[in-house]
């Protein structure tokens, strides 16, 4: 089972490494422009391969699509990372053309790909891949909801002093700092909510931190962040290429679901071998109706920027 990264740099070498590591995949191919620095990349994680004891072969190529013929899964990381102070929208200019080009070559060797966006703006990347490939909506991924959850029940751990594992919570909405909603109502820790334990102005402080988490990193690195990215599109290939049918909030091109249409957003979803093979519809109160109708407002505003 092929699986293909396109995009050698911070996030593209972590998902190639976190995917390797759980070995559930027989080849991992890394894609990049810039000579030899794919290649680079997959002979340092090959080096790692008794270390960590994975069988999956790591290969690097410069721009070579053609090594990326019969992929099930394509994850593309491909484009400028944010800057201190940058917001994702900012980049849309430049990674607009190369998500596109590198959406189209991916199609074109491996025509029945599943395909994970994970350039920013992510959503509105997810949504120019679905008008430029018009390929099956179950077949194009946004990936940012996974690792925004990921974010949320990290903060929610720590305001709750407990481990990570006793918590469960969803972010949905935008992949933006603005646009994301935490789910705070919905949060367990060991399905008891967690507004049981913590208050509503500790709450408000988790909410506010996981919008932020992305920016908080970039300000503490220079760069965007890459081991929890690399962590959330392993999970997510892992469930397509094992048929795992986990839930995750994702970006998918929505119909009327949520009362929403033409336009990709994070709900919640289940991936599976098919990739999104269903949008969960959950029973959300007025306030959090109205702070996605917001956030898909911005969104829209946001692909507006591609026309």
């Amino acid at each position: 089972m092929k699986i293909t990264v396109v995009g050698a740099g911070a996030v593209g070498a972590s998902c190639a490494e976190y995917i390797a590591i759980k070995d559930f995949a027989s080849e991992v191919v890394l894609l990049d422009i810039k000579e030899g620095f794919a290649e680079g990349k997959a002979m340092d994680l090959m080096q790692t391969a008794t270390l960590n004891d994975f069988d999956t072969k790591i290969t690097g190529t410069t721009g070579d699509y053609s090594k990326t013929k019969d992929s099930q899964v394509a994850v593309i990381t491909s484009g400028i990372p944010r800057k201190p102070g940058m917001t994702r929208e900012e980049l849309i200019g430049i990674n607009a053309g190369i998500v596109k080009d590198v959406a189209t070559q991916l199609v074109k060797h491996s025509p029945n790909v599943t395909i994970i966006v994970v350039s920013n703006p992510m959503d509105t990347m997810t949504y120019l891949a679905h008008k430029e490939l018009g390929l099956p909506k179950n077949r194009i991924i946004g990936m940012g909801g996974a690792l925004d959850s990921a974010r949320f029940k990290y903060r929610l751990s720590e305001a709750l002093d407990c481990p990570g594992s006793d918590v469960d919570g969803m972010v949905i909405g935008g992949h933006s700092d603005t646009g994301m909603l935490p789910l705070t109502r919905l949060a367990t820790r060991n399905s008891v909510r967690v507004t049981e334990f913590l208050s509503e102005e500790r709450l408000n402080q988790v909410s506010e931190d996981t919008k932020v988490g992305g920016a908080t990193l970039t300000k503490l690195l220079g760069t965007s962040a890459w081991y929890a990215p690399g962590a959330a599109v392993s999970s997510l290939v892992q469930s397509i290429v094992c048929d795992q049918k986990k839930m995750f909030p994702c970006s998918t091109l929505l119909d009327g679901e949520y009362g929403l249409k033409d336009l990709c957003i994070g709900v919640p979803v289940i991936i599976g071998k098919n990739g999104i093979e269903k949008i969960v519809e959950i029973d959300l109160n007025d306030a959090e109706k109205a702070k996605l109708k917001e956030s898909a407002e911005a969104v829209k505003k946001t692909n507006g920027l591609l026309e």
